[in-house]
């Protein structure tokens, strides 16, 4: 697909419609919209314009001028996304939604809240919770992420396992096209199959099919009760193999995570503060809720039960905020916390089925073993969502970049020979694009290249994303 320049005269257009002071030229102030939370510069872009447009309406004027001149247009959330899903690798105009940024309406008889697309998913979950509601989408990048990175992505987090992910709570969304058609489908009704599902289409396709300008999320009553497990146990196998265990056990946990050795020891470097069974070999983390403390009791008893018959060195409880956020900061932290031992890393995504856990997580030692690398782990176990990271360390360009190709072409044969799929949560981007069209099938991007088509002909929106 052949792209055209952004012009002198396509600046002044767009000045027009959004006013000098939200059209950014300046290379210096565009600097921080070249790039994610990707550490490896290989997925870094200059744009060569930035537009922060207000509302619906001028994303749609911007959107009509971009498809017209064929300029490709990057949508940009907060840039905490871990696939160089929001780089303009192509180009053109970056369009980021920082500015759109209002929760419009809390329905409480509806349990619905309605908000633009640059409002934090933090803010969202303040937000209800002040009314005594859960917004129960909880990344853990949920005080920087925005709502649309989240809808782009369908994001997952810490209490996917018993909520669901974000496609879960979206019941609708207002969507500009890329023809600059602004639609809405769905809205406050919780059943409706008029029409094809746009929404869940929309939740996921990472910018290539249409920008999101409002959302739509369902809500629900706070759960009164809540208790958070940390357990440690001496090695990594022994911690995983209890995930199954626990996952049927006729409990649902709200989060199932884990964390393995080198990333205890990271996030005790990165908090400052030495944590429980520091030395331990691996953690598991889980939380259960409910609107019964005694059923909350029952169920976290259970569970501490289990572990301590399948190897636990011990069981810490927390039922008070203050314990409860001791125990998330470690886990938390995870991304951050790997960055202060390694600045650049390759941070992975792979899910498999829940009781292929083990098994994964064999094949990553494995791997790390091989290659004489460090892959630190953690995630959600409890849908079977592991984050391995490949360190560079101290290596050069040309080893780090040979080490990383290698490391992961075996780790996604073994994905795949496990059921798994190369992402989760943090979505394709660019990042995986081309490891994602290996694995498709001829059908499979059949079907994926015709959408893409029928709705953005011109290929304008997000290009390089998801296909290649």
């Amino acid at each position: 697909m052949h792209f055209n320049k952004v012009t002198d005269k396509v600046v002044a257009e767009l000045i027009a419609i959004l006013g000098q002071a939200n059209v950014i030229v300046e290379e210096e102030k565009m600097e921080m919209y070249a790039k994610d939370e990707v550490s490896d510069r290989l997925w870094e872009k200059m744009p060569e314009v930035v537009v922060k447009p207000e509302n619906a309406q001028q994303v749609s004027e911007i959107v009509k001028l971009a498809n017209r001149e064929l300029i490709p247009i990057t949508p940009r959330g907060a840039g905490s996304g871990l696939a160089a899903g929001a780089v303009p690798l192509q180009g053109g105009m970056v369009l980021s939604l920082e500015k759109m940024n209002k929760i419009l309406d809390v329905d409480t008889e509806n349990l619905f809240m309605v908000c633009e697309p640059g409002v934090t998913t933090g803010e969202v979950q303040k937000t209800a919770k002040e009314q005594g509601l859960l917004y129960a989408g909880d990344p853990c990048s949920a005080d920087s992420s925005f709502i649309a990175g989240n809808v782009a992505t369908n994001a997952g987090g810490n209490k996917a396992v018993k909520y669901g992910v974000t496609s879960r709570h979206i019941y609708g969304l207002e969507i500009v096209m890329p023809d600059g058609e602004i639609v809405t489908f769905g809205g406050k009704n919780v059943k409706d199959v008029t029409g094809y599902d746009i929404v869940h289409l929309m939740v996921g396709s990472e910018g290539t099919l249409g920008i999101v300008t409002k959302v739509w999320l369902k809500l629900m009553p706070l759960p009164k009760y809540v208790a958070d497990l940390l357990i440690p146990f001496a090695d990594m196998q022994t911690a995983i193999k209890v995930v199954p265990k626990i996952m049927t056990a006729g409990i649902i946990p709200t989060c199932l995570e884990f964390m393995d050795s080198l990333s205890i020891k990271s996030a005790e470097m990165y908090l400052n503060k030495k944590l429980p069974y520091g030395d331990a070999g691996a953690y598991i983390i889980c939380e259960v809720d409910g609107t019964s403390e005694t059923q909350v009791q029952d169920d976290y008893e259970t569970i501490g039960k289990l572990a301590m018959e399948n190897g636990a060195l011990e069981v810490f409880v927390a039922d008070n905020m203050s314990t409860q956020e001791r125990i998330w900061k470690a886990r938390k932290c995870y991304a951050e916390a790997i960055r202060m031992i390694s600045p650049v890393y390759c941070m992975e995504d792979i899910v498999v089925p829940v009781s292929n856990i083990p098994k994964a997580i064999e094949a990553i030692e494995r791997i790390s073993a091989k290659y004489e690398c460090k892959i630190p782990s953690a995630g959600h176990a409890g849908d079977g969502n592991i984050h391995c990271t490949i360190l560079r360390e101290n290596r050069d360009d040309h080893e780090w970049h040979e080490l990383k190709d290698a490391v992961l072409e075996e780790l996604y044969e073994e994905v795949y020979t496990l059921g798994g799929n190369l992402s989760g949560e943090h979505g394709i981007g660019a990042k995986r694009a081309k490891a994602m069209d290996k694995h498709l099938t001829d059908a499979q991007r059949k079907v994926l290249v015709t959408i893409k088509k029928a709705l953005d002909p011109n290929g304008i929106m997000n290009p390089g994303k998801v296909l290649i």
